[in-house]
């Protein structure tokens, strides 16, 4: 039987190649598509799934909340007594908790320096909570000891090459102190598909001893640094957990000096491990996170293009039916029922779908490691490793070629044998309108990732051009260390005599950044002093951070170096903080008394609102301070003309004031770009998959257009002959296929505008959806199809119409 199916395949393939060719590629184009997407999507919901006990492992999380109730911070890290108080307050509970540090440390050894992002401080329980596998020496004891460092295979074997990495020490400087570490065990490589991973483990004590001791350390509520884990006892469910850790948090922190629980104002929160990567995108992450969002995005892309493959082949299978009509009439008259004819056609799909996989497997095999270098995921078909991957092939082939053969087959078998041998067979017109439809289909799903495209191209142009309300090109930031900023205003004059320096100044953030800092504030309103619950981010900066950046005021004084009193009491603030205190006016909030943290003092100044963060982000309250402490971002704004010349200078002085250390600039414009990567990723995603659809449903008009072209050769010879011109031609074989087009297009404008309003709802500050946008998808698809339609049609308007009547 699946031999007949064969022969019958291949006996279409010679006599109408052109057709089986459209489907084939098609079909194999849409199911490389699906296989690639899947790949990916199978990899990103697999995150933190190796560990055994997943699913009782919750990472901690941090909220901070208005008086309204309004979220004003989210962290991904938390205090460092909490971790331990969560597992002491709930014994029964909690079987283990664990806090980890990062720190980006300059790690020397054998006279070689690397500064290093992967290094972590970690508490000895973290091997009683995470999988962690140790090959070599000792694992949770050697974080007992204050000098106990782990280090994983791949990073024994860069420092250490095949020696044994046992025993060896590694010196490491961290915020400018050293420290000397033994390495007590080697650890295996944390897989790719992890939240976070570690080239490091060092032992917790040297941070304990950092904070001032364990008393200190377990009392420090406000060092929000610390990622904390907890693995919760059988049976316990996070969410019903989560709501006890309120009233632990008023029984360690109590009450704010307005008498309102603590509570009120911040809340811990739980995130299973395997959630962290989709769901969570905090303030504060170890590293950057996916987005669930962009999954089923990229899930629907795939369906969508692997739904227009399988239109294509059922409206060139059923546009071609009258020429199996006679096949069919008499396979019935011998003897053939309904479900034999449903058998055959659905075998023919079936066999058509896997010459299509074995074409797709190839074209995966071309193009993945190309989308693999794109998404940084380590994507693979290897069906060796992996031989549920045969499943879901053979799972996409039953899928494809179920959608793609079933109405064909039921539309082919149903045709009355009389009928057909006798010349009469004509498809109804229910089988034309639905045939119209599925070109609807397609049409509406190219419209609509067309106008997908637009607008996140729309968005991003945006975004990169928006006026952030400062001067951001043309500054490049470094890191200080403690010596820059000992001898800062040294440094500063020295840089400034530089003929393409143009300004120096030193702040704690720069724009671009996260406004993660705050503290409790106290203003003086309505004459008197009124403690806000209100949060307000604090940034701390030198004397001329605003004309840096070219920050304009709204009312006041900029800091003045000349006013000794400017470094401990002056002020500065944005207008969002002056509305979010409840003064009227950037003009009443200057001279008023203002407590921040341990400094007191008065407001001098308001700055205009600007743009510190990214566009996902509204702009915040903002206070701004001089620090001589706090800083660790020098900010360097130069002549674009001597931008290599600068930047050569500069790296010479970095190689003096912080040598070992590479020389890392950040452009401000630059750094904020960077905040729009994943935009920029579903943007070129979007547009080569829209490609993709389009062509594929070029292909399959392309399919219908010849067809019907070859069998009104007759009529178009005769009305040539009548006297049609060329236009004549076109119009009548162009005009029913372009309106099908123009419904798609109708369609595709609500459901469109639908999803990409739903996607824009993630930007704070975003561009329209314009009816501009839908009138260029119309005219991209439009004319395309138009070109297809008018190249077939020519060519059956200029043929010979003698030549044509003849053959007929």
């Amino acid at each position: 039987m699946f031999k007949n199916y064969f022969k019958i395949v291949f006996r279409n393939a010679k006599k109408h190649p052109m057709y089986v060719l459209i489907n084939l590629i098609g079909l194999a184009i849409g199911m490389a598509v699906s296989i690639v997407i899947l790949l990916y999507v199978q990899f990103e919901l697999s995150y933190d799934k190796y560990h055994p006990e997943a699913d009782r492992i919750y990472r901690v999380s941090r909220a901070w909340f208005n008086q309204d109730g309004a979220e004003s911070l989210h962290l991904g890290h938390l205090a460092p007594p909490f971790g331990p108080l969560i597992q002491s307050d709930f014994p029964e509970e909690v079987e283990v908790s664990a806090r980890l540090f990062n720190f980006n440390a300059l790690i020397k050894s054998n006279g070689n320096a690397m500064e290093e992002e992967r290094f972590f401080f970690a508490d000895p329980e973290s091997f009683d909570l995470f999988s962690w596998k140790i090959i070599e020496g000792e694992g949770q004891s050697a974080l007992n000891e204050a000098d106990g460092i782990i280090v994983t295979e791949s990073t024994a074997k860069r420092y250490f090459g095949d020696e044994s990495a046992l025993g060896k020490e590694l010196q490491a400087e961290l915020a400018g102190q050293e420290f000397t570490f033994q390495v007590r065990g080697v650890m295996k490589d944390m897989p790719e598909n992890s939240h976070f991973h570690v080239d490091f483990l060092a032992s917790m004590i040297p941070v304990v001893q950092f904070y001032g001791g364990q008393e200190a350390f377990m009392s420090n509520f406000g060092s929000n640094n610390f990622s904390t884990f907890v693995k919760l006892a059988e049976g316990v469910d996070g969410k019903a957990f989560e709501g006890k850790l309120p009233a632990m948090i008023d029984r360690h922190l109590g009450e704010n000096q307005a008498g309102i629980p603590m509570s009120k104002g911040t809340a811990l929160k739980l995130w299973p491990i395997t959630d962290v990567h989709l769901y969570s995108n905090l303030a504060s992450e170890i590293e950057p996170n996916g987005n669930m969002d962009y999954v089923i995005v990229y899930l629907a892309v795939a369906l969508f293009i692997l739904l227009i493959a399988c239109i294509n082949f059922m409206n060139l299978s059923t546009a071609r039916s009258s020429l199996r009509s006679m096949e069919v009439g008499l396979r019935k008259v011998m003897g053939a029922d309904k479900g034999i004819l449903i058998r055959q056609f659905m075998g023919e799909s079936f066999v058509m779908t896997l010459f299509s996989m074995v074409l797709a497997i190839i074209l995966v095999y071309l193009f993945l490691p190309t989308f693999s270098d794109f998404t940084d995921k380590s994507l693979s078909l290897n069906f060796i490793d992996n031989p549920e991957y045969l499943l879901g092939v053979v799972g996409l082939i039953a899928f494809v070629g179920l959608i793609s053969g079933s109405y064909p087959a039921l539309f082919l078998s149903g045709f009355e044998p009389a009928k057909v041998l006798k010349g009469a067979f004509k498809a109804g017109k229910g089988h034309e309108n639905f045939r119209s439809l599925l070109v609807i289909g397609q049409f509406a799903i190219s419209v609509i990732l067309i106008v997908a495209v637009l607008v996140v191209v729309r968005q991003l142009n945006y975004m990169q051009s928006k006026d952030l309300g400062f001067q951001k090109e043309d500054i490049v930031v470094l890191p200080t260390s403690a010596r820059i900023n000992e001898n800062y205003l040294i440094l500063k004059d020295r840089l400034e005599n530089h003929p393409g320096i143009q300004e120096v100044s030193l702040s704690s953030r720069v724009p671009s950044g996260r406004l993660l800092d705050s503290q409790g504030t106290t203003a003086e309103v309505n004459g008197e002093l009124t403690q806000l619950n209100v949060r307000i981010a604090d940034i701390h900066v030198a004397h001329n951070f605003l004309d840096t950046y070219g920050i304009p005021l709204k009312a006041g004084r900029n800091f003045d170096f000349q006013r000794a009193s400017d470094s401990t009491e002056a002020f500065i603030l944005n207008e969002e903080a002056i509305r979010a205190i409840g003064w009227s006016s950037p003009e009443e909030a200057i001279g008023k008394q203002f407590l921040y943290g341990d400094r007191r003092g008065f407001v001098t100044g308001v700055m205009q609102d600007f743009h510190f963060e990214s566009l996902h982000q509204p702009i915040v309250p903002i206070v701004f301070m001089i620090s001589q402490n706090r800083n660790n971002q020098v900010s360097i704004k130069i002549d674009a003309a001597q931008r290599e010349e600068v930047l050569a200078y500069l790296e010479g002085e970095w190689a003096q004031l912080r040598p070992d250390y590479p020389f890392e600039p950040l452009f401000v414009d630059e750094g904020f770009n960077r905040q729009y990567e994943a935009e920029a990723k579903v943007k070129t995603i979007f547009t080569f998959f829209s490609v993709l659809a389009i062509l594929i449903s070029i292909l399959g008009l392309l399919g219908l257009v010849t067809f019907a072209t070859e069998q009104r050769t007759r009529e178009i010879g005769i009305r040539k002959v009548l006297g049609a011109e060329t236009v004549n031609i076109l119009v009548l074989l162009g005009k029913d296929f372009l309106k099908l087009v123009a419904i798609g297009f109708l369609i595709a404008i609500p459901v469109s505008w639908f999803g990409m309003s739903s996607w824009l709802e993630d930007f704070a500050y975003k561009t329209g959806i314009s009816w501009t946008t839908f009138l260029w998808a119309g005219l991209i698809a439009g004319i395309i199809a138009a070109a297809t339609v008018t190249s077939q049609t020519l060519k059956a308007a200029w043929s010979n119409p003698v030549k044509s009547i003849r053959n007929e």
